[in-house]
């Protein structure tokens, strides 16, 4: 048995032109008979580094009885010179999520995939103490398992209160260790019960966007706080009406 959740994610390869640009992870939503492709924001255009890619590639199984087969799928991002993904903005500013909608009529007709819907997003009212077990999945510095191009899941632990906003932000925090390459993976809590007929067995609580350090931090005598930010998931619901 393959764990669902990790069928639900994509390696997110950025470039321009023919030039490769850097790697993120990224996963699949459903709505309404709609598929979307779910990453940061900062993935598809990041002004103050200069990151302005023109299309994405992402990894997509082609037999779900057998992992090894794979194709890369080519996605624009712009047309007539506009971006076609969506992002939000809420009273605290800029969200670092962002989401493109995927023709499924132009997948290959096998592809085989999971995809978190609606249901399975945790509101700001669910249950999640501080120090709950969570996890992340997604391709951290590119790393996978290559030869079944699955991602690789990650344990972190609730640092801040779940449903609060964090400094104002839509986000909130955890403790993991991460790495480059994980912006845009889901950020998930196991549930047990889940809804009828649900495969996933996981609620989505956000989205990773980044690492956060304290701003006194001295490297030479300080480590990483180890600390990341992540986006609520229910910034979802608003972009893929």
């Amino acid at each position: 048995m393959i764990e669902p959740l990790l069928m639900t994610c994509v390696r997110v390869n950025t470039f321009s032109g023919s030039v490769a640009l850097s790697g993120a992870s990224g996963f699949f939503f459903a709505r309404d008979k709609r598929l979307f492709l779910v990453t940061s924001g900062h993935v598809f255009f990041d002004e103050p580094s200069g990151h302005r890619p023109d299309r994405i590639e992402i990894g997509l199984h082609t037999d779900d009885s057998d992992l090894g087969r794979s194709t890369g799928f080519s996605i624009p991002l712009y047309k007539h010179q506009k971006g076609i993904w969506k992002q939000a903005s809420d009273a605290g500013g800029a969200v670092d999520v962002a989401v493109i909608e995927i023709e499924k009529l132009a997948l290959p007709v096998t592809t085989a995939f999971q995809a978190f819907t609606p249901d399975q997003i945790a509101g700001a009212g669910e249950r999640v103490t501080i120090g709950s077990t969570l996890l992340t999945a997604g391709y951290p510095m590119g790393f996978e398992d290559t030869l079944h191009h699955l991602p690789v899941a990650r344990s972190a632990t609730l640092a801040s209160t779940f449903g609060l906003r964090f400094n104002g932000k839509g986000y909130f925090l955890i403790d993991a260790r991460t790495h480059r390459g994980l912006s845009g993976a889901p950020v998930v809590m196991q549930d047990s019960a889940g809804p009828d007929g649900c495969a996933l067995g996981w609620k989505l609580l956000g989205i990773h966007s980044a690492r956060l350090e304290s701003g006194s931090r001295d490297p030479a005598q300080d480590e990483a706080l180890g600390l990341n930010s992540i986006w609520y998931a229910d910034i979802l619901l608003t972009l893929t009406k």
